[in-house]
């Protein structure tokens, strides 16, 4: 009798423990879904638990898309009784059977679980059509298509791709997403379009969307298909929207007062290309595929005298149907300049621009051409070759070939490197020549006669004043300042007045670049600025500025247009200053 009273309380004490036990449990929301929808997966612990379940097996089929946990806790009659629950939501990565597998919880594992996902449009109120593809079976709620434009393509050609989304019910949050690759960019194209298409009996609100691809190898390469991430209301647990928790908070207060939504994956098709690579029957030397390519051109001044010393702006419009500005070439790298002539081109503008299916990309760019000697220059032909992709054929645009003929400076005599008692012909060869240029004039001369005739007489007399004052000021003796001696101008610091005048160059201001670069030369030379421009131009040891800054001594008393861009080669000034002249001998420049 005393082991069977053992045995009988040993089960009594069996039984009281185990409810205590923790058990793990598993379920599904629904058994088969379609491409792109979400399954509630629901874990639950019966007692209390810190630990979370391990969902690493979930990977390898499904995405977690969604998470959500609670805990209820009851006392009844003196005993509590606990529960933990996880909801997951999940995205299946792939269409057939699948199932649940186990998964580890405090040591409980959860049983395998059945899952059949449709490749076709029918799966159920929810179904949605296969990825990227139209339905073909019974019509689907949402699905998603992408449509090149062509599959066989020229590399690094633009492709015109097309993504429709076709759904007959609300989305909420969506949105779509084309990721590029290490072979393929992506840019989208304008502004989507929304439009309504029946199809199968199915009225559909369809949204568009235009994309432009750039394959940049040649061969087969692929493109992941769109991607459409949304909530849809959910239909499937009468709008509940705590879902199994109801059976944890008992009845949900709040159902029937909003519409629960489930997200939704939609992918569509991969974009597969089979790119052709460039023709080895092509020549040119930058790589341009196209549908049409136009280049023109124009210049300032169109027509009349060109001096030594004066610009002459030409400029290019480049455009290209199918390419984006950054493919296209610098202009002014392809252009070619005999010996005498120097191109100094400004920042070229770039602007791309939707028409159609396709971008327009233009190149516009203005560059200064100077010669430093007259003479007569041949500006070669500009050849621009591309390749026409609808007709697959090598094109060329050139532009024709120009002469310049550059007179001597317009101050009369020629500006040249020459030596000084020589001047350039008609053939741009030197000549020697004792006289000044034959385009003096008689009354040219008599005028800068008698100006000679008053700076002298004007010369000697403040000579002659200064010699007086001198004499009286020896028989004084000096006064003693109480003050030390101040400058009579503040000369800005050196690198503030280069930088002044070279952003006085880029916005072509001519005034304000003689200012700035007068302020940098008393900065340079505080005990001997110079007065002038001209007096400046003596100063420096390249012959080249000299007719620039005489061009711009010129602009500044006249109603004509300046360009700086040849002034900004100059970087520094001499350090060496030359001696000091008398106060009373130092003159103006003849433009100061």
């Amino acid at each position: 009798m005393k082991y069977a009273f053992r045995i009988f309380f040993a089960f009594i004490f069996l039984g009281l423990s185990l409810p205590a036990t923790a058990t793990v449990t598993a379920q599904l929301d629904h058994d088969q879904v379609g491409p792109g929808e979400t399954v509630q997966l629901t874990l639950q612990h019966d007692g209390q638990t810190d630990s979370q379940p391990d969902l690493g097996p979930l990977k390898q089929d499904f995405q977690i898309v969604g998470r959500s946990s609670g805990s209820n806790i009851q006392i009844i009659n003196g005993k509590m009784k606990s529960q933990v629950q996880i909801s997951l939501m999940l995205l299946p990565k792939r269409s057939g059977k699948l199932h649940i597998p186990a998964l580890q919880w405090d040591g409980e594992s959860t049983p395998f679980l059945p899952l059949e996902v449709s490749s076709s449009g029918v799966s159920g109120p929810s179904g949605n059509a296969s990825a990227g593809n139209a339905p073909t079976g019974n019509a689907a709620h949402v699905f998603v298509t992408a449509t090149p434009e062509q599959k066989q393509p020229y590399v690094q050609a633009a492709i015109p791709l097309t993504v429709r989304i076709y759904t007959d019910q609300p989305l909420y949050q969506a949105s779509l997403d084309l990721q590029p690759n290490n072979d393929v960019l992506v840019q989208q194209l304008g502004q989507d379009r929304q439009t309504n298409e029946t199809r199968n009996g199915t009225s559909y609100q369809v949204i568009e969307r235009k994309y432009l691809l750039f394959p940049q190898r040649s061969g087969k390469v692929q493109l992941d298909g769109a991607v459409l991430n949304a909530q849809v209301q959910d239909t499937r647990n009468n709008n509940d929207p705590f879902g199994n928790f109801g059976s944890i908070f008992g009845r949900n207060p709040f159902a029937g007062m909003m519409n629960a939504t489930r997200p939704i994956r939609i992918q569509s098709d991969p974009v597969v290309l089979n790119v052709r690579p460039r023709p080895a029957g092509f020549n040119g030397g930058d790589w341009l595929p196209a549908q049409n390519v136009t280049l023109e051109e124009s210049w300032q001044p169109g027509n009349g005298p060109i001096h030594a010393g004066d610009p002459v702006t030409r400029h290019l419009h480049l455009s290209a149907q199918g390419l984006t500005a950054a493919q296209l070439p610098d202009l002014g790298q392809l252009m070619q300049l005999p010996d005498g002539l120097r191109a100094y081109p400004d920042q070229p503008r770039l602007n791309n621009d939707a028409r159609g299916n396709g971008i327009v990309g233009t190149r516009d760019q203005d560059i200064a051409i100077i010669a430093n000697t007259p003479g007569r220059y041949e500006i070669p032909a500009l050849h621009l070759v591309w390749w026409d992709t609808e007709k697959n054929t090598q094109r060329e645009i050139n532009l024709p070939a120009r002469t310049l003929d550059v007179l001597p400076g317009s101050g009369g005599v020629a500006i040249s490197t020459a030596p000084p008692n020589q001047n350039i012909d008609s053939s741009g060869r030197p000549t020697v020549s004792t006289s000044l240029n034959a385009t003096e004039n008689s009354s040219t001369n008599d005028r800068w006669n008698w100006i000679s005739l008053v700076f002298a007489i004007l010369w000697l007399g403040t000579l002659s004043a200064w010699w007086l004052s001198s004499r009286r000021h020896a028989k004084q003796p000096p006064a003693r300042s109480s003050e030390p001696m101040m400058p009579a101008v503040s000369a800005p610091r050196v690198a503030e007045a280069r930088k002044a005048f070279q952003q006085a160059c880029r916005n072509n201001d001519a005034p304000a670049a003689r200012r700035r670069l007068l302020d940098w030369a008393h900065a340079t030379w505080p005990q001997d600025p110079p007065t002038g421009l001209k007096a400046l131009a003596e100063r420096l040891d390249d012959e080249t500025f000299k007719p620039l800054l005489h061009q711009l001594d010129r602009a500044c008393y006249t109603d004509g247009k300046w360009q700086g861009a040849a002034l900004l080669e100059l970087k520094t000034l001499p350090a060496r200053e030359k001696p000091a002249a008398p106060s009373g001998m130092k003159l103006a420049g003849l433009y100061s």
